[in-house]
């Protein structure tokens, strides 16, 4: 698409919200288009939007939940399947409200109530962008839940436990850079949404924001200022790092983050990226936490996976345990290690794990898959003295979680 059609497109969704560009003309047409399409990637959007091997924000995409599959819809602007009749208002209602143009909620699966909190001129420049998008024809069931989770009426009632309405308000006791980036963690990045814990009915758990959640056979780490489980003893220049590149000193993202990385964050702005990295490192995490005492050298869990270790670890991660840095992700005094939840490290020992490509790091090593020459229990094993080594402490891993997560990866 030219710049010209670009800028009559956007002019179209200017004229149905004056108020939210006003004064835009001409270049400054082409300009929010571009603002919106950063802000897309801000919130990455294609990712979900997009199915495998399909086109770029026509939906499709399988989102598994603890009650059943949602199918993510198409937003390119076909009429017919799409967002195509959509006016800006519209849009803004589904960002703001999590109520579609039809009239009925949205599923916390869309991320509403942590866009609730951008801006009605954001939210106007994004739909600005995706009226350039080229339609494309894909006509979606959303709403695949079994009975009564299908029974959208349900909704409203979870949206008065779940969700709270309204845009972003900046702390004034804050500087500038730290409410851009809680800005950016709260809302379009609705990082919430995946590191949060949930209650039983799948809203957040405000009181333990950002310290961590288990979906899809993944644990999203805690990233609070915890500087044993969290990311407390990392610095603004390593969450940056790790942002950009999907590796820093301490760690190598992998699985959905490796993802993110890939297709949202490395594409931020560094300003950005130095925002969200100086909101992290303070937005109230715990710092006091209490330490398991670590499991004895002696125990005979940590004797045997001490065996395992040096046999099939230690070629790359070290005797230490420190790694190699950007190639090896290091073991020692390590976050996700420590973390209370072992799900993600039984699963790269099962299923192994590559991390992410970007432009900065363009070729990454892999993980190779262990499920078949280590037993349920010589993983618990080796785990368990990966978790209590070099520093480490945390919960022996039982053979039983080596089980119940093999099992659900072979389903």
């Amino acid at each position: 698409m030219s710049r010209l059609e670009i800028a009559l497109v956007a002019l179209t969704a200017m004229c149905a919200a004056p108020a939210a560009f006003a004064q835009s003309s001409g270049d400054a047409m082409f300009d929010v288009v571009e603002r919106g399409r950063y802000l897309a990637t801000l919130g990455d959007c294609a990712a979900c939007h997009t199915a495998p091997g399909g086109k770029p924000y026509a939906g499709g995409l399988t989102i598994e939940t603890p009650f059943g599959n949602l199918v993510t819809p198409n937003i390119t602007p076909d009429a017919d399947t799409g967002i195509g009749k959509y006016t800006v208002q519209d849009f803004q209602r589904v960002m703001s409200e999590g109520i579609n143009k039809g009239g009925y909620h949205l599923y916390g699966a869309m991320p509403f109530t942590a866009y609730t909190k951008v801006t009605a001129e954001d939210n106007a420049a994004i739909f600005a962008y995706l009226q350039t998008l080229q339609p494309f024809s894909n006509s979606v069931e959303a709403n695949q839940l079994p009975f009564p989770f299908n029974q959208r009426w349900t909704l409203g009632g979870w949206n008065m436990i779940n969700f709270t309405q309204g845009a972003y308000k900046p702390d004034p006791q804050k500087s500038g850079e730290w409410n851009r980036g809680a800005y950016l963690v709260e809302g379009l990045g609705h990082c919430g949404t995946c590191h949060t814990p949930k209650n039983v009915i799948g809203g957040d758990k405000n009181s333990q924001w950002l310290e961590g959640f288990v979906l899809q056979n993944w644990n999203a780490p805690d990233i609070t200022s915890d500087p044993h489980k969290g990311i407390g003893r990392w610095s603004e220049d390593d969450i940056v790092a790790y942002l950009k590149t999907g590796a820093n000193q301490f760690d190598m993202a992998s699985g959905p983050m490796a993802e993110v990385v890939e297709k949202s964050t490395q594409h931020f702005e560094d300003a950005d990226l130095k925002a969200i990295a100086v909101y992290l490192k303070d937005s109230g995490g715990k710092t006091d936490t209490a330490v398991p005492t670590p499991i004895a050298q002696s125990d005979p869990a940590m004797k045997a996976g001490a065996a395992i270790f040096s046999d099939r670890c230690q070629g790359c991660h070290i005797t230490s345990g420190a790694g190699i840095p950007r190639l090896f992700p290091r073991l020692a005094n390590a976050p996700l290690v420590n973390a209370d939840d072992p799900t993600s490290l039984i699963r790269v020992v099962l299923a192994g794990s590559r991390p992410g490509a970007t432009d900065a790091v363009s070729t990454s090593p892999g993980m190779p898959s262990f499920a078949w020459n280590l037993s349920d229990a010589d993983v618990a094993n080796v785990l368990t003295y990966v978790r209590n080594s070099w520093g480490n402490s945390a919960p022996a891993v039982t053979q039983n979680d080596v089980s119940t997560l093999r099992k659900n990866l072979e389903e």
